[in-house]
């Protein structure tokens, strides 16, 4: 490699003589000869150091989910989707890591002198660095973000002022689209409080506006209906809808709040038929009822 710079530079190369051509390969082939099992040992174990990473990155963060997934009663199938995310996006930093190291040392074993190399990446990195402080802040948050497991595609979250479906979520950004369709794109250096409404265990809520004189009987009415919707949706409710609380409102009215817990994939079925039932009893009860929208 030195041999033909030098020529190339004294300008003792003539393209048009094979005679040099010669030389030139020769010299090349004798530096291949020196270096070459040097620089295949080198990726060898580039290639190994890769695999490795790989392998136990895999393990590690399945491992390290699945025990937060147990804990919130969430789906295998979940646990290792958001684990493969985190563990393809770290891998994907590793594996740059990985090429520029390689680049320098296969490139210091070939003669080249790369110190002034490095010295002149080292300056341009400290620019790109200061002006480019917002993406290494959402890289960092987002990588936070994965590696929690705070939220993953699919669920529906209120992050950075807006609420929707996750979307897209990597660690520079987090892509939701709400309910009226439109996207939102959030840097996750913005994101200081995330709030995810989907987790496995997720809480029906309704509230409902009856009579003061009234109150006692719409309590057992809507407990009776929450134990019947238990028996008929047993696999999805987790605790039978009832009355936890008597709000009075005015004078004569009064706010009856049932909750329950059920599974997140069966919250908006449940409620919406917890809902109908109720103003199917309460009608034939003949009691006037208001739902109350929630807040």
């Amino acid at each position: 490699m030195s041999f033909a710079l030098t020529e190339f530079a004294a300008g003792f190369l003539d393209v048009t003589k094979w005679s040099d051509w010669q030389d030139w390969w020769d010299a090349q082939r004798t530096t291949i000869g020196q270096h070459g099992s040097r620089i295949v040992i080198i990726i060898l174990l580039l290639v190994g150091l890769e695999l490795l990473f790989r392998h136990v990155l895999r393990r590690m963060f399945v491992r390290t989910v699945s025990r937060a997934a147990r804990v919130r009663m969430e789906d295998a199938t979940l646990v290792q989707r958001r684990a493969d995310t985190l563990a393809a996006t770290l891998q994907w930093a590793f594996g740059i890591f990985l090429l520029f190291l390689g680049a320098g040392l296969v490139l210091a074993e070939l003669g080249l002198n790369v110190s002034a190399l490095i010295a002149g990446v080292g300056v341009v990195g400290i620019a790109l660095g200061l002006g480019a402080q917002t993406l290494v802040k959402d890289v960092i948050n987002g990588m936070f973000i994965l590696l929690e497991d705070q939220y993953g595609v699919g669920d529906l979250v209120t992050v950075g002022g807006a609420t929707g479906t996750v979307i897209e979520i990597n660690p520079r950004r987090t892509v939701l689209r709400d309910g009226d369709g439109n996207v939102h794109s959030i840097p996750n250096s913005s994101i200081a409080v995330a709030v995810n409404r989907t987790p496995s265990l997720s809480r029906i809520h309704v509230v409902l506006q009856v009579s003061l004189a009234d109150s006692d009987h719409a309590t057992e009415v809507a407990n009776a209906v929450g134990r019947e919707l238990a028996a008929s949706h047993g696999a999805d409710i987790l605790t039978v809808p009832s009355v936890v609380d008597h709000l009075a409102v005015g004078e004569d009215q009064v706010h009856l709040e049932i909750v329950g817990d059920v599974r997140q994939r069966s919250r908006w079925l449940v409620e919406a038929e917890l809902r109908r039932q109720l103003i199917q009893r309460f009608d034939a009860e003949h009691l006037t009822v208001a739902a109350v929208p929630a807040e």
